[in-house]
């Protein structure tokens, strides 16, 4: 089993009554095996369950946790930005605009137009998305290309903190979370990419490219 993050070997991790996991012996990834993998049908009908509205107040405070400390590391400026992910309402895009920049917008179920990913932006943020790539390594890539040198990649996703808690882990339930990111994996990226890497809470962290 090759890893989707770094293309090294991986090793059986877990398994539970619906699939099994593998991590991978280099970047230390958690993900599941190929077969378990969802269909963008499944996975467009999971995503259209979420009850994610622009005006849910617990959706903002969420959102927040990763909003303050990206507004922090713009140091004022006006930046252009884009939501990676943003699914069918980009709370944080409003968020981020209240407070100067202008951000783009890019989801492949909800806003697909392709133009947004032919620019270069000082910011990429990627709430809660992480966790759903079948092939980090092609949107890691991607966020790269479309990154000027010292702009920031800030993203949220629950972070893999050990095998025992792995195996009681909500997270891992969602049939549409099939990437699984621990410290070391986000070191590993920041290392290979060359971005440094700023852990500011426990499924928050930013990348800044050097």
């Amino acid at each position: 089993m090759f890893c989707p993050l770094c293309h090294s070997s991986s090793t059986f991790y877990h398994q539970d009554k619906r699939r099994q996991y593998f991590q991978c012996g280099r970047c230390e990834l958690v993900f599941v095996s190929p077969e378990a993998l969802p269909t963008r049908y499944q996975e467009e009908q999971e995503y259209r369950l979420h009850e994610n509205h622009l005006e849910d107040a617990g959706y903002r405070r969420f959102l927040m946790r990763l909003a303050m400390p990206l507004l922090e590391v713009l140091d004022n400026r006006r930046c252009l930005g884009m939501d990676f992910g943003c699914g069918p309402a980009p709370l944080l895009r409003r968020i981020l605009e209240k407070s100067g920049h202008s951000v783009n917008l890019y989801d492949p179920y909800f806003y697909p137009d392709t133009a947004p990913l032919s620019l270069q932006y000082d910011f990429i943020s990627c709430s809660e998305a992480m966790e759903h790539f079948h092939q980090p390594a092609r949107e890691i890539a991607l966020f790269d290309k479309l990154l000027k040198p010292g702009s920031w990649l800030a993203i949220m996703t629950k972070r893999v903190l050990s095998k025992e808690k792995f195996k009681t882990w909500h997270y891992k339930n969602d049939m549409t979370h099939v990437s699984f990111f621990s410290e070391a994996t986000f070191n590993y990226i920041g290392k290979t990419w060359d971005y440094k890497v700023q852990f500011v809470d426990s499924d928050v962290v930013l990348l800044q490219k050097q």
